[in-house]
């Protein structure tokens, strides 16, 4: 089974790119894409439907042509869920859940808490609130793969310029020991990692010590082509599925978005029952 967690910093923008076919070529089971930026109406259209794919969406309903996520499968979902029960996030189109059986596979936008303290506050509060949830998925017993962009580093391998983006956002201290605290396994900036929830970096399960392959680059100072980067965007598996995290990697081209398609294959042929 192959997944497939994209920014795509505007769909439309990104299949006017040649990103639907490059993704038919990858032979991919499930896209999850992150930034639609638009309206369920306008992302229905045929062209921007993956052929032979199944398309939910979720958008934002507090400003149109913002956020937005949405999850193409090739099997039909045998539930959809798209609200977490807090307005305030839900109005914004962060999240969409599709159940297969026991695998759940989501798809999640982060706040990125870059545009002002109102925003960085609203992160803040939206990571406070959602580790509960983390903890009750990873204890439910079901098989879950929460793909998306969290907007945060893990640590110095995930980010070219480590000291010098000590405090920006995404880079911030209490930040990385958050996100260093849901997952259970050494992130090497030389603080302790309780990895309390138990939860899989999958990108680290299969490149433990990799170090200059990221997700993420600025429009600014040729960062792209130098591959000054930030991996930010993630594949997060409870521990159930720990054994059947095959191969991952990202692309840094063709550029789609200013992200690049982050891609895992695992061992769940019957991952619909």
């Amino acid at each position: 089974m192959r997944i497939i967690s994209f920014n795509a910093n505007g769909w439309r923008s990104a299949a006017r790119k040649g990103f639907i076919d490059w993704f038919h070529e990858r032979d991919a089971d499930i896209l999850c894409v992150q930034e639609t930026k638009a309206q369920e109406h306008q992302l229905r259209l045929p062209e921007l439907i993956p052929e032979g794919y199944h398309a939910y969406f979720r958008d934002a309903t507090t400003r149109k042509g913002y956020s937005g996520v949405a999850i193409y499968s090739r099997r039909e979902a045998d539930e959809i869920r798209s609200g977490l029960g807090w307005n305030e996030f839900d109005e914004e189109g962060r999240y969409i859940e599709a159940r297969f059986g026991n695998l759940s596979v989501v798809s999640l936008y982060v706040p990125s808490g870059t545009t002002g303290d109102a925003r960085q506050g609203f992160k803040i509060s939206v990571m406070d609130w959602f580790a509960p949830i983390l903890r009750e998925w990873r204890d439910s017993g079901r098989q879950y793969v929460v793909c998306g962009d969290w907007n945060i580093v893990r640590s110095r391998r995930d980010i070219r310029n480590w000291t010098s983006n000590q405090k920006q956002t995404g880079c911030l201290p209490h930040e990385r020991a958050w996100l260093n605290a849901l997952i259970a396994d050494q992130h090497g900036d030389g603080s302790p990692c309780a990895g309390d929830l138990g939860w899989l970096d999958s990108f680290r399960v299969i490149k433990p010590d990799e170090c200059a392959e990221y997700t993420w680059w600025s429009h600014m100072g040729q960062a792209r082509a130098k591959n000054v980067g930030w991996r930010i965007d993630y594949q997060l598996v409870t521990p159930n599925l720990r054994d059947t995290i095959r191969h991952c990697e990202s692309h840094r081209e063709p550029k789609f978005s200013d992200h690049g398609p982050y891609i895992v294959d695992y061992d769940l042929e019957d991952w619909t029952r």
